[in-house]
């Protein structure tokens, strides 16, 4: 049976993401009340896609902020491990904070950096959510997918023009052309959009 919305896992942490999160600033406080469709089920229906994201991956979520979309993915998928990378030391705490009060510390780590320093580390799935165009994000991101890796990343309704302006350099990369994915499943307040990149054979 087609899941169609939030577990009763997520529960705990919306409940975080609907207090701390507002109060540190990582969520708005006009989204309280669409934290579970607009924001953890988005996030979710992409983990859901054994296509996107593969059994038994490893991921690393750049830009993670509040944990959009690697924690929901975690919680989504036990079978995961997790790596959210941050910047921001306000962010980052937030989120190791969070992991452990979701019992979440044996598959899910949080790194204090910016994509374009991390050294040695390389994922299955590469993915961020509303960090950047990108033209600037392929960049970032590229040098940390394994050579049979992706990267899955969550963006908006420019998605197609961010393509179109981001080809050449994906292209350079040795990167696939993209593809353009929506996902859609009841109680999500507008489908989710995905651009895919895999590497050229």
């Amino acid at each position: 049976m087609e899941q169609t919305g939030p577990e009763p896992g997520f529960a705990k942490y919306e409940q975080i993401l609907g207090t701390r999160g507002i109060e540190l600033g990582l969520i708005g406080p006009r989204e309280r009340d669409r934290l579970a469709d607009r924001h953890i089920l988005n996030c979710a229906v992409v983990a859901r896609s054994q296509k996107l994201v593969p059994a038994g991956s490893d991921v690393i979520d750049v830009g993670s902020g509040a944990g959009l979309p690697g924690l929901v993915w975690a919680i989504e998928r036990p079978d995961l491990k997790v790596v959210l990378v941050d910047s921001l030391l306000r962010r980052s705490e937030f989120l190791t904070d969070t992991i452990a009060e979701l019992a979440l510390t044996d598959r899910v780590s949080v790194i204090r950096a910016r994509a374009e320093d991390l050294v040695d580390l390389s994922a299955d799935v590469v993915t961020a959510r509303a960090v950047a165009p990108l033209p600037r994000l392929v960049g970032w991101l590229r040098p940390l997918m394994r050579p049979s890796g992706q990267l899955v990343l969550l963006k908006g309704a420019k998605a197609s023009q961010e393509i179109t302006a981001a080809a050449p350099l994906a292209s350079e990369l040795g990167l696939r052309p993209a593809e353009l994915i929506t996902l859609d499943v009841e109680g999500l307040a507008t489908p989710t959009t995905v651009v895919r990149y895999q590497a050229e054979k």
